[in-house]
């Protein structure tokens, strides 16, 4: 079976890993872990604007922004891109460094930086030539809350023991119930 990107171009799935014989999407829990995140990853991206339109326009004209086409990067660390900006990131990629952080945290970021800084390809830059083959015979992916009563189904949870996580050197005094009884987990805390 061939490669397919789903709902944004970059990522790419083995059929064979996402889709059952019949077309549809394998249940979460047939497909690979590393497949499986990239799916849910995409059911919030799909509607993202461009990274790069959105750092030109900005909330204040965010409608001025290209809808993204393309995903590059892993997930939680991707860059968003429309056709016209692709071109951008690929330079920034190949020639301006960008490939030495690929699997990096600050992958985006760092893009992101560079853009912001007018880093951008030169006039004429060749993208990449994308092949979409009857794009319409796949099936869509599911939605968010399709997404979630799936991870959900037959889920028991795990219950966490904290004191499994607390000091464990022979010096330190060990939680007892109720030590923990003063602490209001509902609290907003400060961030930064």
């Amino acid at each position: 079976m061939a490669k397919v990107s789903v709902g944004l171009r970059g990522w790419r799935f083995e059929e064979s890993e996402i889709f059952s014989e019949e077309g549809e999407f394998k249940p979460l829990d047939e497909i690979p872990e590393d497949a499986r995140e990239r799916l849910v990853r995409l059911v919030s991206l799909v509607e993202e604007p461009c990274d790069a339109c959105y750092l030109v326009h900005g909330d204040e004209e965010i409608q001025q922004c290209r809808q993204a086409a393309i995903v590059y990067g892993e997930p939680g660390e991707e860059v968003l891109l429309c056709s016209q900006h692709e071109p951008d990131f690929l330079y920034w990629f190949r020639e301006a460094g960008g490939r030495e952080l690929a699997g990096d945290d600050i992958f985006a970021d760092a893009f992101h930086e560079w853009f912001v800084d007018d880093g951008r390809a030169p006039e004429g830059y060749a993208g990449m030539e994308h092949v979409e083959t009857d794009p319409d015979d796949l099936p869509s992916p599911p939605d968010a809350s399709e997404i979630q009563r799936r991870l959900e189904e037959g889920f028991e949870g795990e219950r966490i023991n904290l004191r499994d996580y607390g000091p464990q050197d022979d010096d330190s005094t060990p939680l007892e119930e109720g030590d923990l009884d003063d602490i209001d987990l509902g609290t907003d805390y400060p961030t930064k």
